[in-house]
């Protein structure tokens, strides 16, 4: 039977233990589970709560910080100094496992060596509401190469995991080291991409794997500044991969100018979308014009900077209500449109 190390980070957190562990020990049956709580000196009642439920069960160990550390090197402590089992799961206290998903990931993992790391597709829900009902029934697994799946990172310029859905293999964590503190935001895509670029890419078919909660303190990036703020710090992260991984990414010249387009464009989207919605007091336009340039210094060659300079001249009190005749604000509604609708789907 594989055994798997589940590190679970809290930080007032405290009332969503006892759901999360339940998920992790109660609802994976296959496989040897141990968890350890580590709470980052909460100011609440949450060691307390992480003590009692290790006083139920001997598979729970708690570790208390007497001073906060911070997420980042909580996480390392337990990926890096803790978990000893075959595979290893980071998994926030606010979030859940869905029933099966340790046994599947595991599954794939033992049959597929050449695999460093196992995902699925997760299940947001919003804090408050119910959970929804997730798939347990697993169609298959699929293995991507890893070189394949990382340079597809670099060509969409974001990623494809939110976190809780992932197991990795124990030995390759180390092998690759733990999450940089330089990235306090980014740091989950530019783990997955480090892990990439040393194994191959599972991923489960059908089934649910975990539940991602979405509340307010995880949702930094919905104002327009703080989506900027996103954009800087997947670049730093891109940017961080092909350094660490130099060795590894024959074709890095090529993956850092489709990385760096892709996210100048991203910007420049966004600029310009502020005029067709009459959001320019709000949007910094100019913040995101100077980030696609650091991004790329051809960056005036893109269409999405002609569609600027375009909805420029118009101005931005009649952009709102000429959209239908600009073909650029037209096309761009229908690709949100058409985002809204996949993005549960995608898995790659």
């Amino acid at each position: 039977m594989s055994t798997v190390s589940v590190v679970i980070p809290c930080y007032k957190y405290g009332h969503f233990l006892a759901d999360c562990v339940s998920s992790v020990l109660d609802e994976q049956d296959g496989v040897d589970v141990r968890v350890l709580i580590i709470d980052d000196a909460s100011p609440d009642d949450s060691a307390e709560t992480a003590h009692k439920l290790a006083a139920a069960d001997p598979r729970i160990e708690v570790l208390v910080h007497e001073t906060n550390k911070g997420h980042i090197a909580t996480y390392n402590e337990g990926l890096l100094e803790w978990a000893d089992g075959d595979y290893v799961a980071l998994l926030s206290a606010d979030d859940r496992l869905v029933p099966g998903a340790l046994v599947r990931a595991a599954a794939l993992l033992d049959a597929r060596p050449e695999a460093g790391f196992a995902y699925g597709r997760p299940l947001r829900f919003q804090h408050g509401g119910p959970l929804p009902t997730a798939r347990t029934r697993s169609t298959g697994s699929v293995v991507y190469p890893g070189q394949w799946w990382l340079e597809r990172r670099f060509r969409e310029g974001t990623g494809c995991i939110t976190s809780p859905e992932v197991v990795v293999r124990t030995g390759l964590q180390r092998t690759v080291g733990g999450y940089d503190p330089a990235l306090p935001h980014a740091g989950d895509i530019e783990m997955w991409m480090r892990l990439a670029a040393h194994a191959d890419v599972g991923y489960v078919r059908g089934a649910d794997q975990a539940f991602y909660r979405v509340h307010g303190k995880n949702m930094s990036t919905t104002d327009f500044g703080g989506q900027l703020d996103d954009l800087r710090q997947r670049l730093v992260a891109f940017d961080s991969v092909l350094v660490k991984c130099a060795d590894r990414l024959p074709q890095a010249e090529h993956l850092a100018h489709e990385v760096h387009t892709r996210l100048a464009r991203f910007a420049l989207r966004r600029a310009y979308r502020a005029y067709d919605r009459g959001r320019t007091e709000v949007v910094p336009v100019d913040e995101c014009v100077a980030f696609a340039e650091e991004c790329l210094p051809q960056y005036a060659t893109l269409p999405e900077y002609r569609a600027l300079r375009l909805r420029r001249r118009i101005g931005p009190k009649a952009m709102p209500y000429l959209q239908p005749l600009v073909w650029s604000a037209v096309f761009e509604r229908g690709r949100e449109q058409l985002w809204w609708e996949s993005w549960k789907r995608r898995g790659i």
